[in-house]
């Protein structure tokens, strides 16, 4: 495999680099192995592999969100605007620009879409007109969301909430956002309005964004590089639209070959051909 992703001496160094990073769970299970990635400022880079693969296990160790469920960074480092910050808090780390919207989208149920929006300013020491003007930009995005304003979280659909998660993330104003999952139980349609708006946040706002997702089809599309995980190794890298043409991509996450549309039962056949596990 040659990387597409090494630095030259001219290039511009990473917005978000993770070194070598090895976590362990609850000092006994080896999750991630030595992963190394780079997401350039100002573009959308995809975390792509199946369930159990590491991706939200990568997302936690960048935003030192993995100490609260007993995992340990036992080796590596991740740099955030040419500093190390894996030593820091969450807290710490949206006040840096770096927010993450978690797998299942965590939004306060019992508070309607606007309150939870509010929540995700609590970092910023503003007055109550910016306040005013940061939700009329989450609104501008999601419109959706501004006439859910005043409904409790709960009771909207699976697409509203995720809506509402990315909008409360962006209340803190971040330069990059940790994406899990965003198409986790969502209507196919909905899963492309919302990878539309992140792509626009990316062009329009300058935002980075680094996505874990099982939908590796989307995520290609919308993404400008890609890195594949298996088994807490990053097994495969590239331009997103290489990775997106790539024969070995196609048959394992894409279900398609030259050969066309493969079945699930002739998986294990696949995995064993592998060439990059060979």
């Amino acid at each position: 495999m040659t990387s597409t992703a090494t630095q030259t001496p001219d290039a511009p160094p990473p917005y978000l680099s993770v070194n070598n990073i090895e976590v362990i769970y609850d000092h006994v299970i080896l999750v991630l192995k030595g992963v190394s990635l780079q997401v350039p400022q100002g573009k959308i880079v995809a975390l792509l592999g199946a369930n159990g693969a590491g991706k939200s296990t990568t997302l936690k160790t960048i935003s030192t969100l993995l100490r609260g469920e007993r995992g340990d960074v036992t080796k590596g480092e991740v740099q955030f605007k040419g500093e190390r910050v894996d030593q820091l808090t969450p807290n710490e780390l949206v006040k840096r620009g770096l927010s993450q919207v978690m797998e299942g989208r965590h939004c306060f149920g019992h508070l309607t879409i606007e309150e939870n929006l509010l929540t995700g300013a609590y970092t910023r020491s503003i007055s109550r007109g910016e306040l005013k003007d940061a939700l009329e930009k989450v609104y501008h995005y999601f419109p959706r969301l501004k006439t859910r304003r005043s409904s409790q979280a709960g009771y909207t659909s699976g697409g509203e909430q995720q809506m509402c998660a990315i909008g409360r993330a962006l209340m803190a104003r971040p330069s990059m956002i940790l994406l899990d999952e965003p198409s986790m139980g969502i209507a196919p349609q909905i899963v492309e309005e919302i990878f539309g708006i992140v792509k626009d946040l990316n062009h329009k706002e300058n935002v980075s964004f680094l996505l874990a997702e099982q939908n590796t089809n989307v995520a290609l599309r919308y993404a400008d590089f890609g890195y594949i995980l298996e088994n807490g190794r990053v097994v495969m890298e590239g331009q997103a639209q290489d990775l997106a043409s790539n024969e070995d991509v196609k048959e394992f996450y894409l279900g398609v070959s030259s050969a066309g549309r493969k079945s699930f039962r002739d998986m294990k056949f696949y995995r064993r051909r592998k060439r990059w596990l060979a």
